[in-house]
């Protein structure tokens, strides 16, 4: 029998699930609707963060609260919170990395710039 934490574990969970359905979709329109290459980057990290770590952390709660899963929910949740924390470690420093390689080979227009400061880094 389902106790009043397992329900309240799978609401939260479904509302985190939410949440990441409308980062997903504001993550998709921005990337229509942004002028340049680094803003569109800047969207695709709202969606790789709010997208995909909130709602892997919304399945974390959600196996947690299903009692008809037994003693492998907390492998589910152990697992999907792992993956979740990867994916927040990994998300931020890849489009870092993509842009600084952008920049830096200039592939993308920089315009309209006020300060660069990479630019300023190298002296140029």
């Amino acid at each position: 029998m389902a106790t009043l934490l397992d329900w309240a574990l799978v609401i939260i969970g479904q509302a985190l699930i939410t949440i990441g359905v409308f980062c997903d979709l504001a993550a998709a329109i921005s990337m229509l609707r942004f002028p340049n290459f680094y803003t569109r980057l800047h969207a695709l990290t709202v969606g790789s963060v709010g997208g995909a770590f909130v709602p892997i952390v919304g399945v974390a709660f959600i196996a947690a609260g299903s009692e008809f899963l037994g003693v492998y929910r907390w492998f589910l949740a152990g697992s999907s919170l792992v993956i979740a924390v990867v994916e927040l470690l990994l998300a931020g420093s890849g489009s870092h990395a993509i842009a600084r390689a952008t920049h830096r080979a200039k592939a993308a227009p920089t315009q309209p710039i006020i300060v660069d400061k990479l630019e300023e880094e190298r002296g140029g």
